[in-house]
């Protein structure tokens, strides 16, 4: 495998930090091999999220939203060979879009996984039975690809040395409460949060927030109501996904909704438990042995998140 393509539609922050264990697994096992990155939308990797050192390069087509549009069937592979002139061994297809991955799959390939439509698109007609992308791309490709999880030691020091400066103790639990897509209801009641926070002071938990800086109202809100609650973003000049890792390497158990957050503290590899409404926790909740998920569809057979209690969330802290 010498040229391999890694495809995401996904536009937000955290589906690029969602592939990072993917990325790190696939690196370690072909390790001679060239990876590129493809989708809708801009290379994080390259930029909000570089303090991850993930080195993988962008294949750019000049298709604005790659795969969104029908008319790019007529120009990936003609706009590829403009700047390519050998083909990819391996494309991987990370998303479930039936036109999408028609679109991808006119990029010159040998081998191509996915599966969109039931692995219609992959050269190999097999059913992939594991929730897990790299089991899959295990089963694929018959090669057994061991998984790599981030290791937090190897991000910048002056992050690590922040972390410990805004968190110098222990007993810490994290709350991430604020989601960034506006269009989906999948926030838990800030008055639950509220309510949790200071019942896990009875187990001699120290509540820390990961909110903006820009949410003050929100940020007033807990600290009138929860007392002794940390904020550390708030008390740095720095800022970036990197330093939410770093930071949640020193917790000792996280709670949080669907978010970007989630997936930045996941790759802390801590106890979590996520907390699932209207989006699919199969999908996008974090895959390690860390995570317990409770997910209203499947508990209640309702998208709304609210009927999860607190009760539940803390009998499992």
């Amino acid at each position: 495998m010498k040229k391999i393509l890694i495809y995401n539609s996904g536009g937000g922050l955290g589906d690029s930090i969602q592939i990072i264990p993917l990325l790190l697994s696939l690196k370690n096992h072909y390790r001679r091999s060239k990876f590129y990155y493809l989708g809708a939308h801009n290379n994080h990797f390259e930029g909000r999220l570089k303090e991850f050192n993930i080195k993988i390069e962008t294949l750019d087509l000049k298709l604005e939203y790659f795969g969104f549009r029908w008319w790019h069937l007529l120009y990936a592979k003609k706009n590829f060979y403009k700047s390519n002139d050998t083909k990819f061994n391996l494309i991987i297809d990370l998303q479930s879009k039936f036109r999408n991955s028609l679109i991808l799959k006119r990029i010159p390939h040998s081998h191509f996984f996915s599966v969109t439509f039931n692995n219609f698109f992959s050269s190999k007609k097999i059913k992939y039975k594991m929730k897990n992308q790299i089991d899959n791309l295990s089963f694929f490709l018959e090669e057994k690809i061991k998984t790599i999880e981030f290791n937090c030691s190897k991000l910048p020091k002056n992050l690590l040395n922040e972390a410990k400066r805004l968190l110098p103790k222990s007993n810490y639990i994290g709350f991430s409460i604020t989601q960034g897509n506006k269009y989906r209801k999948k926030s838990w009641s800030i008055y639950k949060f509220i309510s949790l926070a200071n019942k896990s002071l009875i187990k001699n938990k120290v509540p820390v927030f990961f909110i903006e800086k820009n949410q003050e109202h929100i940020i007033e809100k807990i600290k009138n109501q929860v007392p002794g609650a940390l904020f550390p973003e708030t008390g740095s000049d720095l800022s970036c996904p990197a330093l939410v890792t770093a930071l949640s390497a020193r917790l000792d158990q996280a709670v949080s909704i669907d978010n970007g957050v989630m997936h930045m503290m996941a790759l802390a590899n801590i106890p979590m438990i996520v907390l699932f409404g209207p989006t699919n926790s199969e999908k996008f909740a974090p895959k390690n042995n860390y995570t317990k998920v409770l997910d209203s569809k499947k508990l209640y057979g309702t998208k709304d998140i609210e009927s999860i209690s607190v009760d539940e969330v803390y009998d499992l802290i």
